[in-house]
């Protein structure tokens, strides 16, 4: 009888709410800041316009053609200075290294694109290829382009 009320009194004290109380659980990582949605419609009215203008020359993918035209995969240029790219889209480019490696294509400019093409054609190649940058509004090229003419 001893013996059986010895092991009841081990289980009782084992199974206590003391020792048996779980470990807090690990407090959440905050979530990463996220950038503005981008719509879909921008992203289709973007690819529309990359299709029609840059696909040739940047291929599907975005890769590029190695020593010709660069590409538009996760490079400072693209994920870089919003001012700078859309200047690049207005005035074309030529004879600039991009990270490091020269192309040889001359870059025409699209100054003929309305500021909402461009600003959504660049909003798809910065989300697109592997990219992910905030949207480039319209109104942003509007200023860009009043302000930088040849």
């Amino acid at each position: 009888m001893k013996h059986i009320l010895a092991v009841l009194c081990a289980l009782a004290w084992y199974s206590s709410p003391v020792l048996a109380q779980k470990k807090p659980a690990p407090k959440a990582k905050p979530a990463p800041a996220k950038t503005a949605a981008i719509s879909a419609a921008t992203l289709a009215a973007g690819k529309t316009v990359y299709v029609q203008n840059c696909l040739t020359c940047h291929q599907a993918d975005g890769g590029g053609v190695d020593g010709l035209n660069p590409p538009l995969t996760k490079t400072s240029y693209v994920l870089g200075d919003k001012t700078r790219l859309v200047k690049v889209v207005l005035n074309g480019l030529q004879g600039e290294d991009i990270e490091g490696e020269p192309y040889n294509n001359v870059m025409p400019g699209f100054e003929a694109l309305t500021d909402q093409q461009i600003a959504d054609v660049l909003t798809y190649v910065r989300n697109s290829f592997g990219n992910k940058a905030s949207a480039v509004k319209a109104p942003e090229v509007k200023v860009i382009r009043t302000t930088s003419k040849k």
